[in-house]
């Protein structure tokens, strides 16, 4: 089948042998989704149902065989009775009797007989190109089928961690929301003793209003996020493990060039769109192959018994019989109404259609390889300078608290100073997501995704 699609039947194997995990963590929420997710079980109906297609093309090359059987029962006779006059040659007298009785199913002739019979394609080169065109529609599905289970995969690592993302942002902003209601009281209590006007209050308040609203919405979306992972695996997770601090930061393994050169060996899209290409050249040639003669051998043995018919008191014919016929048949198209040229012409279309979907595939595998190996350098970058940012809003706060406090700051610059500091912690957060996701990203685009991946990646969870 080729080197892209070794990856079938890898996720069934690798996630039920190398489970080590007791909780809902990554790889068990992975093992929840292979049973229950009902994308991944249509893709396999799916990918069974086009499979019989190629079993149906193989069997026009295959014998037919066929078996039959037929008994019959033949009556005859008069509508109705016949009557006629009849004498008695003792006393000379005449009466009516009936000299031939009406129709009746107990007499008849009884006629059975079964036979079988076999065809077999000698020579059909139409049907041959066809069954190789099948053929390679059958390594494009099953190809399909492992791209749905590196989908797969990603689909549960994008809302697992989004769940993550989303229980960081709400932490955060539950912070930020305490801080703004010590922030009030205390300005509150400054207020009373004359120390700060009261539009201070009004400030610290509206901070804390806002504070407030964000934690309600962040509650909401905490519960879809959840949703979304239950809807997946068909089962609620309220509790999953959370990725460690100390989860380790790197730049992408390999230069772009090498991952460009993986892509184009590995990369799943490329080889579905390859077996379609050479699906649609050999169904090509089956059309070309319409016009040729077609050769086909059958075969036949037949056994028939049929009972004699009496007439007068003869027996005539009746008696058991075989039969047996071998024959070569030689058939040669010559004209259907310009069926042959236009099938053969569609053929050509598609043909090229599979060709420029080929060609835009490798352009649009280019384009992706490049940003998803971008998109992970730029992540280390960010959540570099993110930790940064919090480290520099941190030093801000503290150091317009304290001229709030001695009065060369007011309450205003205090907010903002906050704000950015619970701005910097949940981009670092988000920026840390953002890395995981990119870099299964980055080896999905590759083609190199597996389930090995995730059992790595699992290992840096925890509750």
């Amino acid at each position: 089948m080729g080197k892209p699609a070794k990856y079938i039947g890898i996720l069934v194997l690798s996630c039920m042998t190398s489970s080590l995990s007791y909780g809902d963590d990554l790889l068990s929420i992975l093992q929840l989704a292979l049973k229950n997710d009902p994308t991944l079980r249509q893709a396999e109906a799916s990918y069974r149902e086009n499979r019989e297609s190629m079993i149906q093309s193989r069997s026009t090359l295959l014998p037919s065989i066929g078996a039959g059987g037929a008994t019959t029962r033949l009556t005859s006779g008069p509508t109705d009775s016949i009557y006629t006059n009849v004498t008695n040659p003792v006393t000379g007298e005449t009466a009516l009797a009936r000299v031939a009785n009406d129709h009746s199913f107990r007499p008849g002739i009884n006629n059975h007989g079964w036979g079988m019979n076999l065809t077999q394609s000698v020579l059909n080169l139409a049907n041959w190109y066809s069954f190789q065109s099948a053929k390679a529609r059958d390594k494009a599905g099953a190809v399909n089928l492992a791209a749905q289970e590196q989908d797969l995969i990603m689909r549960v690592a994008t809302a697992y961690f989004d769940v993550l993302r989303a229980v960081d942002m709400l932490d955060t902003n539950v912070q930020e929301e305490e801080a703004a209601l010590r922030s009030l009281e205390q300005t509150r209590q400054r207020e009373e003793v004359g120390l700060v006007a009261i539009t201070d209050v009004f400030d610290s308040q509206a901070a804390y209003d806002l504070a407030r609203n964000t934690t309600f919405l962040q509650q909401d979306l905490l519960q879809a996020r959840y949703e979304a992972l239950e809807a997946i695996t068909g089962q609620a997770h309220p509790s999953i493990d959370v990725l460690r601090e100390d989860f380790p930061i790197v730049q992408v393994d390999g230069s772009l060039d090498e991952w460009e050169n993986e892509a184009e060996n590995s990369s799943l899209f490329i080889a579905a769109a390859e077996y379609n290409l050479e699906a649609s050249r050999k169904n090509l040639k089956a059309r070309k192959s319409d016009r040729l003669p077609t050769i086909d051998f059958s075969g036949g043995w037949n056994h028939n018994v049929t009972a004699p018919i009496v007439s007068q008191g003869i027996q005539i014919g009746g008696g058991a019989f075989d039969r047996t016929s071998l024959s070569l048949n030689l058939t040669i198209p010559i004209y259907s109404g310009g069926a042959f040229h236009s099938r053969r012409r569609a053929a050509e279309y598609n043909v090229i259609s599979a060709q420029e979907s080929l060609n835009l595939t490798e352009r649009q595998l280019t384009q992706n390889i490049r940003n998803a190996y971008r998109r992970v350098n730029t992540d280390v970058l960010v959540i570099g300078q993110r930790q940064q940012s919090i480290t520099s809003a941190q030093s801000a706060l503290d150091a317009t608290e304290l001229g709030a406090e001695v009065g060369t700051r007011n309450i205003v610059e205090v907010l903002r100073a906050r704000e950015n500091l619970y701005r910097a912690l949940r981009q670092y957060a988000d920026a840390r997501y953002n890395y995981v996701l990119d870099t299964l990203i980055l080896r999905q685009v590759a083609g190199i995704l597996t389930p090995q991946d995730i059992i790595d990646l699992n290992e840096w969870l925890q509750l």
